[in-house]
């Protein structure tokens, strides 16, 4: 018959399985060519400003971890909904040659196979390595795909393909014009294990339990003659740089020793004559109050002593090995030198206290080794100049932080910003357009192959010697913004697509990258690079533990997209996150995600399975007319519309935790948990073929139609393979595509006509009713298939005048017998002893239950009673051993005392329970 309702869900698996589904979806995406804003299958309005997000590039050799599912999650969700919206979307991604690791990486595996880098050469060397990107470049793509990222592939760039090379050929070759380019000898980080200098960001501050060391030095007297009794004490946690000793200093205001000022000590192992200073950058508290000066090995030492004047002696080579000026220990390792300084000084007696100390030691991000402070000669680029311009674009507004804070942060970088050192003495990465001739002088050259001659003396450039140094790889990412868009040429993309809308990354990278995204933009772009700075937090483990394989606490994306799909490891690290805020993600957060998926598929295949047979199956989605709307359809286009606009203002702020919660409330609980089971009810009455009855079901299923569509289109940044698989089974609007990703964006004003707003807070007043209702039954442990007569008490409004046509849902959802009474008199009379009183919305609930009812629940809070006065016991029976209170470990007795409280009131609330039921 025309008013039977179907029931038939063979259109939609009964099973939701992402590894079924999520791969087939993104199949169809990148067949539909709609990734890139100038795609095939795109529908972007030219006439609206487009939204770009420039990828930050992963490292070529690495995997994709949770801190690149979070990164790629985020910029998926803007992008997503700004392409719904209609604006030409320009997602660009790519991936970064990572100099470092990539050569710690391929240094192990040629080691294997018996080569190093010196036994191949540097143009075999690239040779291999060159080989070895191309062998693992696609796999970190591949990954970013089975996430389900909508990056425009076709505009895939690497940060040494030929358009970076000339970017940071071009670049580099202005600055040194500007003035603001540069080659010096400077203290910089170097790491003796991969034998480079390393940025700041390379290297890892770990807090580490060490040694502070009290040596005595003897002085000279007037003469020059060291002095039998004469010393004074200096305090070090690094007794090998002893050997590069230029000097002693102490505060000019320490009595202690304001008689030496002026005197020499003699530095042992070396027999140095150094002078005795006073310096304010002393701590007086600070050991001994006397420090040692080693200018050639530690930032503070170095500018205490170019203030006084003294010598830079370099002892350390690259590898960390004493060189000739260390005397004796020339050749040997740093530590080892340590080692017999220590010895020798202690056989002499002038080894005065080793005392625990507290420090911080600076390691290699890659080789983990210890980084030295080491002199070279370097390339820096002043960018004081292009700071100020950077600050300007945020205090005039132009770029934002969010959050807002971390300006503060990005502020106090800025203003006390050094040098930067864009040196790197690897070979993997941009080689440094500088080329020097016999004579001295430095030629640098944007051209490919470098000048003709000598810019000086004019030397054939067959005289000319390339600087070997390649670049910092943060400084061609630094370009990242302008050169991927074709700079410095002015192309098409670059006119459309700069500056961007937003830059996403981790709050830990806005010194070292962010910001100098933004000094470089201005500099060469003349504007900022983004609008908007978009910080997240960092992932961590359940209990809030930093990830780390040594640890085993590491999630792996990729496992468990295998297990819960892409989609669920979406929602769970977006859902209750906040902007720069950490947060946890256990398996609880992973499943709950999972649990929503399915959630969410089963829904659909209820709306699916339920259609009537009288609805065509090419009818277009809409709204039934006012009149055969029931007080549940206005309630729940009243919540969507809400909802949506609530949604709305989330994205708007860049509260993209709050979105997804507002969006789970939603779904799982109004939709879900309550319309579905009162759209049940009106799916099945009335099947006497009276017309009105049937409208009424078209309306109810049509309106379960329009929500899940809402909801789905609003839940497709997030998680866009569940939404699209479910979407491509709904009525679609007359303006939609052929895919959900492309379809537009719903807005709360796309109601059509406001839901009429008395029947749905009635509805809503119920609910909560019935709300309570279901609590108070749960927590009186009444069997939830049990049906109970409730007397049901509601005051004049909408409340009472909705509840005649939702009283049979009511009794349906609630198990329960309702009569509606007249007043609240009447109520309290009701329901016999052991009743329920219930108070939910506006309205007031009496339930009764039978003594077969009442006696089952004595009887098993008599049961649950005995049970905890049992465990207590036990509980207590151990915290009286005294030989338990003194040996087990503190943390241990603290839970059998919290065990034991909180069995106590157990015990409490039964017998307070027992007491009413009485």
């Amino acid at each position: 018959m025309a008013t039977e309702t179907q029931r038939t869900t063979a259109e939609i698996p009964k099973a939701y399985r992402p590894a079924e589904v999520e791969p087939e979806v993104y199949e169809r995406w990148l067949a539909a060519d709609v990734f890139a804003p100038d795609g095939a299958g795109s529908r972007a309005d030219w006439s609206k400003k487009p939204f770009v997000i420039i990828q930050p590039p992963p490292n070529v050799t690495g995997a994709l971890h949770i801190g690149h599912a979070l990164t790629a999650t985020v910029e998926d969700m803007l992008i997503r909904r700004a392409r719904m919206q209609g604006h030409p979307t320009l997602w660009l991604p790519g991936v970064d040659h990572a100099s470092i690791a990539a050569q710690y990486v391929l240094d192990r595996l040629i080691a294997e196979e018996g080569e190093s880098r010196q036994s191949l050469g540097r143009e075999r060397y690239l040779e291999r390595m060159r080989r070895f990107m191309d062998e693992t470049r696609p796999i970190i793509s591949s990954q970013h795909r089975r996430l389900g990222v909508s990056v425009d592939w076709s505009r895939l760039r690497f940060t040494v393909d030929e358009g970076s090379a000339r970017a940071v050929r071009v670049s580099f070759k202005r600055l040194y014009d500007d003035g603001l380019a540069y080659r010096a000898q400077a203290l910089i980080n170097w790491c003796p294990g991969c034998r480079t200098s390393l940025s700041d960001l390379e290297v890892l501050s770990r807090p580490t339990q060490g040694t502070l060391w009290h040596v005595r030095y003897r002085l000279l007297d007037e003469e020059g003659n060291v002095s039998p009794i004469d010393t004074i004490t200096v305090a070090t946690t690094r007794p090998e740089t002893i050997l590069g000793d230029t000097g002693v200093a102490v505060h000019p205001d320490d009595e202690r020793y304001r008689a030496l000022v002026g005197r020499m000590a003699l530095i042992p192992f070396v027999d140095r004559p150094v002078p005795i200073v006073a310096d304010p950058v002393v701590e007086r508290e600070f050991g001994t109050g006397a420090v040692k000066i080693t200018p050639a090995h530690d930032q503070t030492d170095h500018e205490t002593g170019r203030r006084h004047g003294l010598p830079v002696i370099d002892v350390m080579d690259d590898r960390a090995r004493m060189t000739e000026a260390a005397g004796p220990f020339a050749g040997l390792d740093r530590y080892e030198v340590r080692r017999r300084i220590l010895a020798e000084l202690e056989a002499r007696g002038e080894l005065a206290a080793a005392l625990p100390h507290e420090m911080i030691v600076g390691h290699c991000q890659r080789s983990d080794d210890v980084v030295e402070p080491r002199l070279k000669t370097q390339w820096f680029i002043n960018v004081k100049p292009l700071a100020e311009r950077a600050m300007a674009a945020v205090r005039e507004g132009r770029t934002r932080i969010l959050p807002a804070r971390h300006e503060k942060v990005f502020f106090d970088w800025m203003e006390n910003i050094h040098d930067w050192n864009v040196s790197r003495q690897l070979w993997w990465g941009h080689r440094i357009p500088a080329w020097h001739c016999p004579d001295g002088h430095v030629t640098v050259s944007a051209e490919e192959d470098g000048p003709s001659a000598c810019s000086t003396c004019g030397r054939p450039a067959t005289e000319l010697r390339q600087d070997d140094d390649i670049f910092d790889t943060w400084y061609s990412a630094g370009l990242w913004p302008f050169s991927t868009l074709g700079w410095p040429d002015q192309t098409d993309d670059l006119r459309r697509f700069y500056p961007g809308t937003v830059m996403e990354t981790g709050y830990d990278i806005i010194f070292f990258w962010v910001a100098r995204m933004m000094m470089l933009g201005e500099w060469f772009m003349g504007r900022e690079p983004f609008e908007v700075v978009y910080l997240h937090g960092m992932v961590r483990d359940a209990t809030g533990q930093r990830m780390s394989k040594t640890k085993g606490n590491v999630v792996d994306p990729l496992g468990v997209m295998e297990e819960v799909g892409a989609d669920a490891l979406r929602f769970a690290l977006v859902h209750g996150s906040a902007p720069a805020a950490d947060q946890k993600l256990g398996r609880t957060k992973l499943e709950g995600a999972r649990n929503f998926a399915n959630k969410i598929w089963n829904a659909a295949r209820f709306v699916l399975g339920s259609r009537p047979a009288d609805i065509p199956a090419d009818a277009l989605l809409s709204l039934p007319e006012a009149k055969l709307l029931g007080p549940a359809e206005h309630w729940i286009l009243a919540r969507c519309a809400a909802t949506t606009e609530a949604v709305e203002r989330a994205y708007a702020d860049f509260q993209l935790g709050e979105a997804t919660r507002l969006l789970y409330d939603a779904i799982w609980g109004e939709y879900c948990d309550w319309y579905l089971e009162l759209a049940k009810v009106g799916l099945t009455e009335g099947a006497d073929g009276d017309e009105l009855a049937a409208g009424r079901r078209q309306a109810t299923w049509w309106v379960l139609a329009w929500v899940l569509d809402r909801y789905v289109r609003l839940l497709h940044p997030v998680m866009p393979h569940l939404t699209e698989a479910i979407w491509q089974r709904l009525p679609h609007r007359p303006d939609d595509a052929g895919l959900l990703m492309v379809s537009p964006w719903p807005a709360a004003s796309e109601m059509g006509q406001a839901p009429d707003d008395a029947p749905a807070r009635g509805t809503g007043e119920l609910l909560a009713l019935l709300g309570s209702i279901r609590t108070a039954r749960a927590e009186a442990g009444i069997d939830p298939a049990e049906w109970l007569p409730a007397a049901i008490f509601l005051p004049p409004g909408a409340a009472r005048e909705a509840y005649p046509e939702l009283e049979s849902a009511l009794a349906r959802i609630g198990r329960i017998r309702p009569r509606l009474v007249a007043d609240r008199a009447e109520l309290e009379t009701g329901g016999g002893a052991g009743a329920l009183s219930v108070i939910g919305g506006t309205g007031e609930a009496r339930l009764s239950r039978s003594g077969a009812e009442m006696e089952r629940e004595h009887a098993r809070l008599t049961k649950e009673l005995a049970n905890a006065r049992v465990q207590l016991a036990q509980t207590e029976a151990r915290l009286g051993d005294e030989g338990f209170r003194q040996k087990a470990p503190q943390q241990v007795v603290s839970a059998a005392q919290q065990r034991a409280a909180e069995l106590r009131d157990v015990i409490g609330r039964l017998q307070e329970r027992l007491h009413e039921d009485a």
